[in-house]
């Protein structure tokens, strides 16, 4: 069982940033994953990473705003989200991948955490 536990949400204003961290308790590495939920929608891909770290996969909301990088030394994933708009505002959770493709499909994702709020207020 793997058990993740994001941290860093909170609220800031329109243009404003954060940094996500996922800290996951494992003895080996996974490709993670970043999804966020707004209310009443559907949970959705955001940014994925490779478990070396040395390949991304980017949502079009997210590309050129967002950054999706890892220590595995730390056992943790980071999301650094700049520019931010009123429409990211979200739960973002983290979720850990057992497989060796890169997905962006939430059904592929084995593990997930409890999530962090982000609030972007305009």
């Amino acid at each position: 069982q793997v058990q993740l536990v994001e941290s860093g949400g909170g609220s800031v204003q329109a243009g404003g940033s954060l940094r996500l961290s996922c800290t996951y308790s494992a003895r080996t590495t996974y490709n993670m994953g970043w999804f966020r939920q707004a209310p009443g929608k559907e949970r959705e891909f955001v940014a994925a990473i490779t478990r070396s770290g040395g390949s991304t996969s980017y949502s079009d909301s997210a590309k050129g705003r967002f950054t999706v990088s890892r220590d595995n030394a730390k056992n943790t994933v980071y999301l650094q989200m700049n520019s931010l708009k009123s429409e990211d505002t979200a739960v973002y959770y983290c979720a850990a991948d057992l497989s060796v493709v890169l997905h962006r499909s939430r059904g592929t994702y084995n593990y997930w955490g409890q999530g962090t709020q982000v609030t972007v207020s305009s």
